[in-house]
């Protein structure tokens, strides 16, 4: 599988970003981060996939645990999750980004005559 670099997945969050109407130049330490994640996740995927996607590995005591590879793949998914929402690259972080007025609720709207 070719791994896209980190530059590649920078331009193209950018690009995400800029099509969502949710970029901004003071963003670009975080989509640096961002990128960085998303390729070693890309690149933890490859290794889990050539290892025969060993999930387990055994102790010195011979009981079975959560591989290494596995535990990052874990970790490094988590991390990608919270910088997408930060960035307003997920559903519901671009919804809270992009809403210009807070919702009202049903007794409000009714109450206002909305």
């Amino acid at each position: 599988m070719k791994i896209s670099s980190k530059e590649s997945i920078k331009k193209r969050t950018v690009k995400d970003m800029k099509d969502l109407g949710v970029y901004k130049k003071e963003f670009d330490d975080l989509v640096d981060t961002y990128a960085d994640i998303c390729h070693d996740y890309l690149l933890a995927r490859d290794d889990f996939e050539d290892s025969g996607r060993k999930y387990e590995t055994e102790t010195a005591a011979g009981n079975p645990k959560k591989s290494a590879i596995a535990d990052s793949i874990e970790k490094l998914r988590k991390d990608k999750l919270a910088y997408s929402d930060r960035l307003g690259l997920s559903p519901k972080s671009f919804e809270t980004l992009t809403t210009d007025t807070p919702k009202q609720s049903k007794l409000a709207q009714i109450l206002s005559g909305n």
